[in-house]
């Protein structure tokens, strides 16, 4: 699935504490990360609307440290190896994709579709590993990758572990675009939705995201009840068919618990 294009950031509550530098310097790393191909400078100044100027000055700073990398012959920049080392002492700390991954191969040989894990970060889902099936007809998604809540099955998981004020919250930030034609675009057939998925235990995506890509996902809950993590399997609306859903559904359902269980969790 492709990324969305990232957006300028924007500090929740400027203050005196906001340092304005660090926060283009970050865009910049986000963009680099967002894109499938290393960037030039225009391109990337683009991206965040910043100017050339201060793009380059930015990025001067972050190669020293070597969170981005330049290519002299391409003239294009890409994410530099320190942004990999410093992002990746996230996973120890939680040890999710540890416990994780055996659940996720363990689902795609049920299921026969690519797995994925994912976390929520800024009213978007982030995915953090996946393993793809055997088939040569196959959805991924790249770890690193990133889609809207309301319209994807990881999403939609995490949406239901929120409380409705989470959930507003997101909805108005976000906004309901529709994607596709069957994309959820308003928050009365979203309500519905999350009521539905708290009663079946697990979340449907038909398409929403992109055409002929169907998703089944079920939140990881952490010790105190709240959404950690959301396990899916997805694959092509061929494979995925209506009857299939509810098995796939089960089995996405009892993944999700056992990695709650191992990592201590408690589903609320």
């Amino acid at each position: 699935m492709a990324s969305p294009m990232p957006r300028k950031a924007k500090p929740a509550t400027p203050d005196a504490h906001y340092v304005k530098s660090l926060d283009k310097a970050l865009t910049l790393l986000e963009a680099l990360a967002a894109a499938d191909v290393a960037l030039t400078l225009t391109d990337l100044a683009q991206r965040v609307g910043l100017p050339l100027p201060t793009t380059h000055r930015l990025l001067t700073t972050l190669e020293r440290r070597r969170f981005v990398q330049f290519d002299g012959e391409q003239s294009r920049w890409s994410v530099g190896v320190r942004a990999f080392i410093v992002g990746n002492t996230f996973l120890p700390r939680r040890n999710l994709a540890r416990v994780a991954m055996p659940v996720l191969r363990r689902l795609m040989e049920e299921s026969g579709e690519t797995t994925n894990l994912a976390v929520e970060s800024g009213g978007e889902a982030i995915f953090l590993a996946h393993v793809e099936c055997r088939d040569m007809m196959r959805a991924s998604s790249r770890p690193g990758s990133r889609v809207a809540l309301y319209c994807s099955g990881v999403g939609k998981a995490l949406l239901s572990a929120m409380s409705a004020d989470e959930v507003n919250r997101v909805l108005i930030e976000r906004g309901l675009a529709r994607i596709t034609p069957t994309t959820i675009d308003t928050p009365e057939k979203m309500t519905a939705e999350i009521a539905r998925i708290r009663r079946q235990g697990f979340a449907y995506d038909d398409q929403e995201h992109a055409k002929g890509v169907r998703c089944v996902a079920s939140p990881v809950f952490d010790e105190s009840g709240r959404a950690l993590a959301a396990i899916s399997l997805s694959g092509p609306s061929a494979r995925i068919t209506d009857e299939r859903v509810p098995l796939l559904g089960r089995q996405v359902a009892d993944a999700a618990a056992q990695v709650t269980r191992e990592l201590g969790g408690v589903a609320p």
